[in-house]
C-alpha cells in the first residue's frame, strides 16, 4: 500500500476534481496548496474532510487534489465525492458507511439555462395587458 496511489474523480456543477490518495499522514494539498488556505472558509474545508472523519481516518492518507472550473463550494462538493470514490477502492467495508451519509452520490443541480425572450431562466418580463 505504501507505493499504491488510488484515484477518484468528482464533479459537481461545473466543477472537476481529480483526487490521487496515498499512505502518509494526512497532508491535504488542492493545486500545490494547503486545503485550508485554498478553500478560504472553515465550512468548505470541513465538506472537503467529511468522508475521512465519518472513517476515522484522517492522519491515515496524503491527498493530493487538482480542481479547477466552478466556484468554491462546487469545487469542496467535487472533491469531497473524489475522496469517496477514491476510499471506497481502498477498503470494501468503508463503501457501506459512505454510501449511507450520502457522500457517493452525485449531486447533479446544475444552474438552469437562461430561455429566449426572457431575462432569466424562470423569470419573465412584467405583464400588461394594455
Amino acid at each position: 500500500m505504501s507505493d499504491l496511489k488510488l484515484y477518484g474523480t468528482g464533479r459537481r456543477k461545473r466543477s472537476v476534481a481529480r483526487v490521487f490518495l496515498k499512505a502518509g499522514t494526512g497532508a491535504i494539498l488542492i493545486n500545490g496548496k494547503n486545503y485550508k488556505d485554498y478553500l478560504c472558509r472553515e465550512s468548505l474545508a470541513t465538506i472537503v474532510t467529511q468522508p475521512l472523519a465519518l472513517l476515522e481516518i484522517e492522519d491515515s492518507y496524503d491527498i493530493d487534489i487538482n480542481v479547477n472550473g466552478g466556484g468554491l463550494t462546487g469545487q469542496a462538493g467535487a472533491i469531497r465525492l473524489g475522496i469517496s470514490r477514491a476510499l471506497n477502492t481502498v477498503n470494501e467495508d468503508y463503501r457501506k458507511i459512505i454510501k449511507e451519509k450520502g457522500f457517493l452520490t452525485r449531486d447533479a443541480r446544475k444552474v438552469e439555462r437562461k430561455k429566449p425572450g426572457q431575462p432569466g431562466a424562470r423569470k419573465n418580463f412584467q405583464f400588461s395587458k394594455r
